[in-house]
């Protein structure tokens, strides 16, 4: 599978080629700590990881059909910061089933020589290291973190209508979040879904704050962690 999501750090459109990397791809969106993120990022010179398979004797990646030596890639290069700098590190998403593979190993260790090479902290990621219901989360309410991208509403009236969301989430005792969101756009005059998209917004920008470790359900109360921000 191949996704593309927008990014929120650097705006542009990244390409996902697996599951497991689209869920590592939102815990990196909602990290503080990381403020980039390159995908598929290009081990330049080819001369290089070339050397690193000799020197291993191992054989280099080649196109299957022109037998061609292809540049090698890592899953992704972060910018994180640290303190008050920012550092590089390169990480690898593989499944760990995978990692049963001597052809995977291989290849893996041509790619962790050339980091080391370089300096840059380099480490695999498997599926045991990734909290899904973050990443499920994250999912659900990423495209709705820029008002402009899903509003039909204008900033003014957004911020109107989240004064009322407000009001509405402390007093609806169990009621589920989508009943709330509803009585909201009907009470209001508005679209149906409208309230209920400016709750994933409010989330995304961290303005209201839950438990994003458990799943956040549209048909159950939403729990606020400590109150609205």
């Amino acid at each position: 599978m191949v996704t593309r999501v927008k990014g929120w750090k650097t705006g542009r459109v990244h390409h996902l080629l697996s599951q497991l990397e689209l869920w590592y791809f939102y815990i990196l969106e909602w990290s503080q700590a990381v403020t980039d993120t390159r995908e598929q990022y290009p081990l330049l010179p080819l001369e290089e990881t070339l050397s690193i398979a000799r020197q291993l004797g191992v054989r280099h990646p080649t196109d299957p059909h022109t037998k061609e030596p292809v540049v090698m890639t890592t899953d992704f290069v972060l910018t994180v910061r640290r303190g008050c700098s920012e550092v590089d590190q390169a990480r690898t998403v593989k499944y760990k089933k995978d990692l049963h593979s001597k052809r995977v190993l291989e290849k893996l260790e041509i790619e962790r020589r050339y980091w080391e090479s370089h300096g840059v902290d380099w480490k695999i990621v498997t599926e045991t290291q990734i909290p899904v219901v973050l990443a499920k989360n994250i999912q659900w309410l990423h495209q709705y973190r820029e008002l402009k991208d899903f509003a039909t509403v204008s900033a003014a009236e957004a911020e109107q209508i989240i004064s009322v969301l407000t009001l509405s989430i402390g007093a609806c005792g169990a009621s589920p979040l989508r009943s709330v969101t509803l009585r909201t756009d009907d009470r209001l005059g508005l679209e149906p879904g409208t309230s209920l998209s400016l709750v994933r917004h409010l989330l995304a920008c961290r303005r209201w704050r839950v438990d994003m470790r458990r799943p956040i359900n549209p048909c159950e109360r939403l729990i606020m962690a400590d109150g609205l921000a």
